[in-house]
């Protein structure tokens, strides 16, 4: 499966192990109005945006079937286990949560 991550200042990295996964979400401390969050999207067009202040949002932009989903106060480490959910192609675990739209 294939996948990349944007960092804060929108800068693609191909496939990150974990580590670097956790590096791009640290980033999120240098985040402003204009560089809010950081992003994993899938080669399946799901994609998990993570914000400082722990906002995630769930949307497949590829897909207007179905409207973003959110979910707040989501801590660093259940951010980093569904980025790597999302990584493995696992969409339908990281679907099953309790988003809301």
């Amino acid at each position: 499966m294939s996948y990349f991550m944007y960092d804060v200042m929108g800068c693609a990295v191909d496939e990150p192990p974990p580590e670097t996964m956790r590096q791009v979400l640290d980033g999120l401390a240098n985040a402003d109005d204009e560089h809010p969050d950081v992003s994993l999207t899938h080669e399946s067009g799901w994609c998990l945006s993570a914000f400082r202040s722990g906002l995630l949002i769930w949307e497949n932009p590829d897909d207007n079937s179905e409207a973003p989903g959110e979910m707040r106060e989501v801590t660093r480490e259940e951010t980093l286990r569904l980025f790597g959910l999302l990584a493995v192609g696992d969409i339908a675990s990281v679907q099953a949560l309790p988003w809301q739209r």
